[in-house]
């Protein structure tokens, strides 16, 4: 966005950051209720909209905890065409509970997967069933102040950090950077790899971050692509990708990671860029396909995310599909340091219950 359109649009800015900032202090005088739980409830959230890297996250959390406790999922489900509390089972898709919760049910069958857009009411549902979860991850659930959640993890980019971000339309705040100040953790998301120890001290030296607070910071590990067709297939990175021309095609927040990362070991990376979250058609597989066919190169394959995958796996969609030369670029999070320390925090969290004050009651 230029200087001049933000310029034009920050009295809207102003009148957006005063609705959500009178909320918020309706939560902090108690005029509106939140509602806490004794079961453990881990939030991952941000201030700013899409393309953070929540997922991936939420992702690294199910892993961590999955082995030791009964673990589920609560996310709003965005852009499902149900309403109401949902549990995905192995017929559930992205039209059923979107495409995020699909992604968390095709990778932990041991984890309880949910959707609802009232998030007390999803955990109410949860708690009440006969193997209730130990742990509930809430996704992007941070703006949610009718839900009070044990521990509060807030993403933020390391380009894109919200002490630089403005207001929505201005910026891409959903809420004033005040808001971080109800967070117990901060990760700043897709450290780059050149990022130095220096650079890191800097960013948590602007952040200022209170004394209960810790910062992580977290990049992007991507793995083996891998055939959406036969999964099994699999292109090495490095002794395959090199010989390859690819058309990338992606409906996510920020694509720019991961076509930065394809630059570096394919021949030529082409991309067609949908809006996040983007319900595909069979049309636009065929105009994929159309485009792709145009593409220079002998050796030439489609690439496109996990999350892109979950909305191929509609009947009418995934036999157009199976028929492309399409790959899925997996991704995961890693820690740049300090990953025992994050691991025990939250760990410890969930063990005991106390080690954070109440600092909100």
């Amino acid at each position: 966005m230029d200087k001049i359109t933000k310029i034009l649009l920050y009295p809207f800015a102003l009148i957006y950051g005063g609705i959500t900032a009178f909320r918020n202090l309706l939560y902090d005088w108690k005029v509106l209720k939140s509602t806490s739980f004794d079961t453990h409830t881990i939030c991952v959230g941000n201030l700013a909209v899409g393309g953070t890297g929540k997922t991936p996250h939420v992702e690294y959390l199910a892993r961590l905890l999955k082995s030791e406790y009964r673990v589920a999922t609560l996310s709003r489900g965005y852009k499902r065409k149900t309403s109401g509390f949902m549990l995905a089972d192995q017929a559930s898709t992205a039209d059923d509970i979107g495409d995020e919760p699909l992604q968390y049910k095709s990778k932990f069958t041991d984890v309880m997967v949910s959707v609802d857009a009232n998030r007390v009411n999803g955990v109410k549902k949860l708690i009440a069933m006969e193997a209730a979860p130990d742990v509930i991850l809430l996704d992007d659930a941070f703006q949610h102040r009718s839900i009070k959640c044990g521990l509060n993890l807030v993403v933020s980019e390391y380009d894109n950090l919200y002490i630089y971000d403005h207001m929505m339309p201005a910026g891409r705040l959903r809420e004033s950077r005040k808001g971080i100040l109800r967070a117990d953790i901060i990760l700043i998301s897709k450290t780059p790899e050149k990022a130095t120890a220096i650079d890191i001290r800097n960013i948590t030296k602007d952040i200022k971050p209170l004394p209960h607070q810790r910062i992580f910071f977290t990049w992007l590990k991507y793995g083996e692509l891998y055939s959406f067709a036969d999964p099994g297939h699999i292109l090495s990175t490095l002794n395959d990708l090199y010989r390859y021309n690819i058309l990338a095609f992606t409906g996510i927040g920020n694509p720019a990671p991961m076509l930065t990362y394809l630059r570096e070991y394919a021949a030529q990376v082409a991309h067609i860029q949908f809006s996040d979250h983007y319900n595909y058609s069979s049309s636009d597989l065929e105009s994929i396909r159309e485009k792709f066919e145009a593409l220079d190169g002998g050796f030439k394959i489609l690439v496109t995310t996990e999350k892109d995958a979950m909305r191929l796996m509609k009947p009418d969609l995934i036999e157009i599909a199976n028929k492309l030369p399409l790959y899925i670029i997996p991704v995961e999070v890693d820690f740049k340091d300090k990953t025992q320390e994050f691991n025990e925090t939250i760990l410890n969290y969930v063990r005991t219950n106390k080690f954070y004050h109440k600092k909100y009651s």
